[in-house]
């Protein structure tokens, strides 16, 4: 699709999702948190269908067309396509954009955090950086991402994301400016008081730690 093209509605992008199969509802979901849920986001059926991808980033792009990006970085696996993209539709609206990412590693203490490897790093010092993601859920990969920005130099002068279903906002994430295509509210209950659970709805192994869940339970069990 060409920069002619009209920036997608949260409807239309829910509808898009939709087709690609990449909107899961009435299932029984076991999230990256450990919480369970009936619906999930699954965006990784999204990126096999480029025009569709490349349609949903230049709808990310347009609303900082005019905030003199220069690097646009995502975090690994999802956030690398959605910032090449993103980059890309920047650069046809004026200047060129690059395209980094950011990576996952323990630090000292075992916990996680993102770092720019690969020459990346290079990359940041002084400029100004749209960070984007896909599903902002906790927003704690994201707010990764930003942190490693700052501390390689970079201005975060804002977030461009697919879906905010956590309610996260820019303050949480350390940017003045957020903006996210569409905004999508799933339930989410402890795996101890899920309805689904209780109701002996079986759990979705496709998608989502599922299949990690029922591990662990099997294990447990022995």
């Amino acid at each position: 699709m060409s920069n002619a093209t009209p920036p997608a509605t949260a409807a239309s992008v829910l509808e898009l999702l939709e087709q690609v199969g990449a909107l899961i509802r009435n299932s029984h979901i076991v999230y990256t948190s450990g919480k369970h849920g009936s619906s999930y986001v699954n965006k990784d059926a999204l990126y096999p269908h480029a025009q569709m991808t490349s349609h949903v980033a230049h709808s990310m792009a347009t609303p900082f067309g005019a905030a003199g990006v220069e690097v646009v970085a995502g975090p690994t696996i999802g956030g690398v396509i959605l910032a090449q993209w993103v980059a890309y539709h920047l650069t046809q609206l004026g200047t060129p954009v690059l395209a980094i990412y950011a990576e996952e590693q323990l630090d000292a203490t075992g916990t996680k955090q993102r770092v720019f490897r690969r020459g990346y790093d290079q990359h940041l010092p002084n400029k100004r950086v749209l960070i984007v993601e896909d599903i902002l859920t906790t927003g704690q990969s994201a707010r990764a991402v930003v942190d490693a920005v700052v501390a390689g130099g970079g201005i975060p002068i804002g977030m461009a994301a697919l879906c905010n279903r956590g309610n996260v906002t820019a303050e949480q994430l350390g940017v003045p400016r957020l903006v996210a295509l569409t905004s999508l509210a799933l339930e989410a209950w402890d795996a101890d008081v899920c309805p689904l659970c209780a109701a002996g709805v079986p759990i979705n192994t496709s998608v989502g730690k599922g299949a990690a869940f029922l591990a662990q339970q099997a294990a447990a069990l022995r």
